[in-house]
């Protein structure tokens, strides 16, 4: 039996957001690749159209995010839930001002790098820190989701910038972004790079790969992809995202009776 000794305090057991672990990485990365081609899905095989996919997914990310603020500790399903909504949001923002606005790629790159630049500097002006080890007040919760929105959409720009604009092809974006972020877990364990700065330049790299990779098997052979197709390709991560979520509720109702159990001694 595990002892009842906590390693973690207070601030821990109230945090919003998942322990950073590799499924969280890997559920992540699933996320965005839904978030890629949920919103072709939408928009062309249930031809919804670029304006009423986006209302229609700002209503339910709305939902989702109210729900997971009101929310008093962290639930998988509701903070998946939220990220998935906020990838296919991120996603129809860029392309919004990129298809209907005619704004250029390398513009909406720079745009979203400045306003995700700015929420830090305003997140940390305000907490004096921007650890996701500590989201257990609403005016950081407000702040950690305003930067993940903005990852989002930087992150589909700047994946759209290298894999359509620099004619790239989706499977070597997804290769050179997939490098990067090695870079970035080597940074971390062999040079003892900043936790918090490697953890968000991770988390906005992630989103280009997870696009590369769905788009890669979801566009036809003639765009440089498998041809899979956007149904197929979004069913088979939402499954993956789906078990994780079940895995990660079981594990919380576990580590939730183990505590009552300490707590009763």
């Amino acid at each position: 039996m595990k002892s009842c000794t906590s390693t973690s305090g207070l601030p821990q057991l109230l945090n919003k957001v998942p322990e950073v672990t590799l499924l969280f990485w890997i559920v992540k990365i699933m996320a965005t690749t839904v978030g890629e081609t949920g919103a072709d899905f939408l928009i062309f095989k249930l031809k919804f159209g670029l304006a009423t996919t986006s209302y229609l997914s700002s209503v339910f990310l709305l939902v989702a995010l109210v729900i997971q603020i009101i929310s008093k500790k962290y639930v998988p399903w509701i903070y998946w839930l939220t990220v998935v909504m906020i990838s296919i949001v991120g996603t129809l923002i860029t392309d919004n001002l990129t298809d209907n606005y005619g704004v250029r790629l390398e513009t909406t790159t720079i745009i979203f790098s400045l306003a995700l630049i700015a929420t830090f500097a305003f997140w940390y002006m305000s907490q004096k820190t921007l650890s996701i080890h500590t989201i257990y007040t609403l005016k950081r919760e407000l702040y950690y989701w305003a930067a993940i929105l903005f990852t989002f959409a930087l992150g589909t720009a700047a994946g759209d910038l290298v894999s359509e604009g620099w004619h790239l092809g989706y499977a070597l974006s997804g290769v050179l972004f997939a490098v990067l972020i090695g870079m970035v877990v080597i940074s971390y364990y062999f040079f003892k790079a900043n936790v918090v700065l490697t953890f968000w330049i991770a988390y906005i790299l992630t989103r280009p790969l997870g696009a590369s990779l769905g788009d890669y098997l979801s566009q036809r052979h003639s765009h440089g992809g498998l041809g899979l197709g956007t149904t197929k390709t979004s069913i088979a991560f939402l499954i993956i995202i789906v078990g994780s979520v079940v895995y990660w509720s079981i594990s919380n109702k576990t580590i939730k009776a183990e505590q009552q159990v300490c707590q009763g001694r």
